[in-house]
């Protein structure tokens, strides 16, 4: 059912995705038709989804490879997301411009992205080009050219990306040191995006030895949803991923485990670029695939969803202590972080932000959150997830994510049920165990001007 038509239906039958007038009654149980998928392993390993649907003649197509920037060769951080540049380039039977001519040059579009744990390659494509798809993935799949001459010239397309996203944005490196600050062991510390020195310092047999000990069919799982025979579908997938080779040997994995944090620790760093001070304080938090994640995620949208949430309301709009004020759980698949940060007004110190930052999360952790807040948030999650369902690329992004990142494809037809069960309190309980008396890491963030005149001697005669 079309969102559109969802929605008509819902409020039709007297359902606001408003909050309800009562405080305490119970949010509307909404659901949306499941995703039928049909699911089978090839010999060699690969995972295949697939989800049948002719209400348009398109098909998305994507492949995610259980490898992400934490999987990055020690001294190597931002080579996951360098190799996603380079499965671009081709091979013998592929053109640099191969993806594109079979996707964006006839009305469809390609993309990919790098995150902590998975690399995703997906395309949506008119239904008649599935075929030729499938065969360029699974080409990439199997081989690359690699020569000295892309390699570079891709190493320096993603140093410039580094210098625009990063050294460019005033904060960009403090986003990126509250998170390398907020780990010891474990390699979500490093950034995804890597560093220009190592960067350089990666090699061409880095790029090599990567693909082949990541980019193997058991270490990949396909989805395809959309407009397709099932029985042609399987003889392409069949045909073309099932002539790839399964590698020998395992498929090394991040064995680190974060220790528990034993003191609070602080950090402060001074940058030229920083017109205001910045903060951010880190807590530790479970994986995704924990129990306590649908309400960790409903907290963050409680706490930092838009200028009428928890934080902007009291730290930016009431106090005027903050430009920008913002809770976020950022779980992965290991473990994560909730992080809040805040880029101050003009003329406040970052010793009375903290203040008042501890006074709104002592609230929070002592009084919870309103039912009406919840109500809020919980409908924008909604909304998202009915909006996602809408495109082929949204559904199979979901299913993607249920089956890879969470490890059970069944969560893709489960999750608004878990979305509606969450109550207020058990946020205020999900909260209280990761952040009340807890050891936290705080990052001050501070324009140059501000380094103590005794430490910037000292500093400028070394």
């Amino acid at each position: 059912m079309k969102f559109s038509l969802l929605l008509a239906a819902l409020l039709g039958a007297g359902v606001s995705f408003l909050s309800a007038a009562e405080p305490e009654a119970a949010p509307p149980a909404v659901s949306v038709p499941p995703l039928k998928y049909q699911h089978e392993t090839l010999p060699n390993g690969l995972e295949v989804y697939s989800v049948e649907d002719h209400s348009s003649p398109t098909v998305a197509v994507q492949v995610w490879y259980h490898v992400g920037s934490k999987d990055d060769p020690q001294g190597r951080s931002g080579f996951a997301h360098l190799f996603e540049h380079m499965m671009f380039k081709g091979n013998e039977r592929l053109t640099p411009d191969t993806f594109d001519n079979l996707t964006e040059n006839i009305g469809g579009e390609n993309n990919a992205y790098t995150a902590a744990d998975v690399t995703v390659y997906h395309e949506v494509v008119p239904s008649n080009y599935l075929n030729p798809i499938l065969w360029a993935e699974a080409e990439r799949m199997s081989a690359l050219a690699l020569n000295d001459s892309n390699f570079k010239s891709e190493r320096d397309v993603v140093k410039e990306e580094y210098r625009q996203r990063i050294l460019a944005n005033p904060y960009g490196e403090f986003f990126l040191d509250s998170v390398k600050n907020s780990y010891t062991a474990h390699p979500y510390k490093r950034p995804g995006i890597g560093s220009i020195a190592e960067l350089d310092a990666s090699i061409l047999p880095d790029v090599k030895a990567f693909h082949f000990t990541f980019y193997r069919p058991d270490n990949a799982t396909l989805i395809v949803v959309g407009d397709f025979k099932p029985n042609e579908l399987h003889d392409w997938v069949s045909k073309y991923f099932g002539a790839v080779k399964k590698p020998s040997g395992n498929i090394p994995r991040v064995t680190a485990k974060e220790p528990p944090r034993k003191a609070d620790k602080e950090v402060v760093v001074y940058s030229p670029k920083v017109p205001l001070p910045a903060i951010a304080i880190t807590y530790l938090a479970p994986s995704i695939r924990s129990d306590d994640a649908p309400a960790l995620q409903l907290a963050d949208e409680i706490l930092s969803g838009g200028e009428s949430s928890r934080l902007y309301q009291a730290l930016v709009y009431e106090q005027q202590i903050a430009q920008q004020a913002s809770f976020g759980a950022d779980l992965n698949e290991d473990l994560g972080l909730l992080t809040v940060r805040m880029i101050l007004a003009t003329g406040k110190s970052p010793a009375e932000a903290k203040i008042a930052l501890s006074t709104e999360i002592d609230k929070i952790l002592k009084k919870g959150v309103t039912q009406a807040e919840l109500d809020k948030a919980r409908n924008r999650f909604l909304t998202g997830k009915l909006l996602e369902r809408e495109t082929n690329n949204g559904k199979a992004s979901a299913l993607g994510a249920a089956a890879v990142l969470y490890g059970d494809p069944e969560r893709v037809n489960s999750d608004l049920a878990k979305l509606q069960a969450v109550t207020a309190e058990e946020i205020k309980t999900a909260l209280n165990r990761y952040l009340s008396g807890k050891k936290k890491v705080g990052i001050e963030y501070l324009p140059e001007a501000m380094k103590p005149a005794a430490e910037a001697k000292k500093e400028k005669k070394s």
